[in-house]
C-alpha cells in the first residue's frame, strides 16, 4: 500500500476524533439528535483546523443508517460510500476552479433531482470566497429556498470577501486555533500510535511550527519523521526545518544588546553563506527573543517553553543582561517586517539596517539620558 501523509491518515471520521473544535460539534450533534437539520451552514476559519473533515463527518451523519450519539457508525452502506468517495448523492466542490457563474447554473439544475442513496444531498463547497460576484447572485436563490433534502456546507478561509446576502442565509460557525497542548498531545498520540520514537521537546517544537494548524502540524511532523528516520529529537526537527541554531541566534542577539554593528553583519553573513533564508532567520530571531522575554518575565518559564534544560540555562543567561524594553523593542520592530519580506528583493538588506537600527536606538536613549544629566547638573550648580 503506497504511504498516506500523517493527516490523511489520521483525518478525523466521527465527532469524537475531532480536536479543540467542540463548540461546533456539540451544535452539530445536537442538531442532529434533534433532527433540526438546517439547509446552509458556513465553516469559516484559518486552513488546518477542521472545517473539511467537520463537514464530511455532518454529511455522513445526517444519512448514517445507524448513527451513534450524533455521530456516523463508519459501517453502515452509506457512510463506506461515503468513506470511499463512491457516493452520488455527497459532491465536493473546489470553488477555486469552479468559480464561474455557468458552474453554479449547473449546480441549480442537479439540485431539483432527489437523493440516490442517502437521505440528503449535501453539497461542500471549499473555497467559497472564490466564486465571482455572478455565481454567488446565481448561487443566492437556491442557498434561501433549497429542496428539503438538499444541505450546503460552505467553507473559506476569508469570510470578510463573502457577500452579505450570502452570510445571513446560513448558521455560520468559526473555528479557532488550537492550543500547542492541544497539538502536542493529538501528535504524543500519532507517533505512539505509528510507533514513532520521539522526544518531548520535539513534540513542542513541532506543535510551535504548526501555529495552531492540524494540517500544518502534522505535515511539519512528517518531514521530521523522514529526517530523523522515525527517531524524533529536538535536534533533528532543528536539522530537518532549516531553523536557525540557537548558538547564532545566541550569538546574535547578545550582539544586538551590545550594539556591536560589525559582529551583527558578519553573523548575517555567515548565515547567509549557509544558504538560510532571511526572512527564515528574522522569524527565529523573533522567537528566541521572545523566549528570553518569556525567561525574563516568568518565574516558571520552564512550564511555558518545555524546552531542554540546557537550552533554558542559556537563556537565563540572556536574560540577566538583557533590558526587558530593549527585548519588547526588538519584538516590535522585527515582528513588523513580515510585509516588507514580502515585496522586497532584498531581504538580507532590511533585515541589517533593522538591527543596526535598534543598535542606534540604543545610542539615541543613552545620548539623550547624557544630555539631561548635565542639564540636571548645570541646575545643580
Amino acid at each position: 500500500m503506497s504511504y498516506l501523509a500523517l493527516y490523511r491518515k489520521y483525518r478525523s471520521k466521527t465527532f469524537d476524533e475531532i480536536i479543540g473544535q467542540k463548540h461546533i460539534t456539540r451544535s452539530l450533534i445536537n442538531q442532529i439528535n434533534n433532527g433540526e437539520i438546517s439547509h446552509a451552514y458556513l465553516f469559516t476559519g484559518t486552513r488546518g483546523t477542521g472545517k473539511t473533515s467537520i463537514a464530511k463527518i455532518f454529511a455522513k451523519a445526517i444519512n448514517c443508517l445507524n448513527p451513534k450519539n450524533g455521530s456516523p457508525c463508519n459501517e453502515c452502506e452509506v457512510c463506506k460510500s461515503l468513506n470511499n468517495a463512491g457516493s452520488v448523492d455527497v459532491f465536493e466542490i473546489d470553488a477555486a476552479s469552479n468559480n464561474r457563474v455557468d458552474e453554479i447554473r449547473d449546480l441549480r439544475e442537479k439540485v431539483k433531482y432527489p437523493p440516490v442513496n442517502c437521505r440528503y444531498k449535501v453539497y461542500i463547497i471549499d473555497e467559497v470566497h472564490m466564486l465571482t460576484d455572478s455565481a454567488f447572485n446565481a448561487l443566492l436563490k437556491t442557498l434561501e429556498e433549497p429542496p428539503e433534502y438538499v444541505v450546503f456546507i460552505l467553507a473559506t478561509t476569508e469570510v470578510q470577501k463573502l457577500p452579505a446576502t450570502i452570510l445571513s442565509r446560513c448558521m455560520r460557525f468559526d473555528f479557532k486555533l488550537l492550543s500547542e497542548k492541544e497539538l502536542e498531545d493529538h501528535l504524543r498520540f500519532i507517533f505512539t500510535d505509528s510507533k514513532i520514537k520521539f522526544e518531548e521537546e520535539a513534540l513542542s517544537m513541532i506543535a510551535r511550527l504548526g501555529a495552531g494548524s492540524v494540517r500544518d502540524t502534522l505535515s511539519v511532523a512528517d518531514m521530521c519523521v523522514a529526517y530523523s528516520n522515525r527517531n524524533v529529537t529536538y535536534k533533528s526537527v532543528e536539522d530537518a526545518i532549516g531553523i536557525t541554531n540557537r548558538e547564532v541566534l545566541k550569538e546574535l542577539l547578545i550582539n544586538v544588546l551590545k550594539g556591536e554593528k560589525g559582529e551583527i553583519l558578519s553573523i548575517i553573513d555567515s548565515v547567509a553563506n549557509m544558504g538560510k533564508n532571511m526572512a527564515q532567520l528574522c522569524k527565529d530571531l523573533v522567537s528566541f527573543v521572545r523566549d528570553v522575554l518569556v525567561v525574563a518575565t516568568v518565574k516558571d518559564s520552564s512550564a511555558i517553553l518545555k524546552l531542554p534544560a540546557s537550552e533554558l540555562d542559556s537563556l537565563k543567561e540572556i536574560a540577566k543582561m538583557a533590558d526587558k524594553a530593549k527585548l519588547i523593542e526588538i519584538l516590535s520592530k522585527l515582528s513588523a517586517l513580515d510585509n516588507e519580506f514580502r515585496f522586497t528583493t532584498s531581504p538580507r538588506s532590511i533585515l541589517e539596517i533593522n538591527l543596526l537600527n535598534i543598535c542606534e536606538f540604543e545610542i539615541t536613549e543613552i545620548n539623550e539620558l547624557k544630555m539631561k544629566v548635565k542639564v540636571l547638573e548645570s541646575k545643580i550648580k
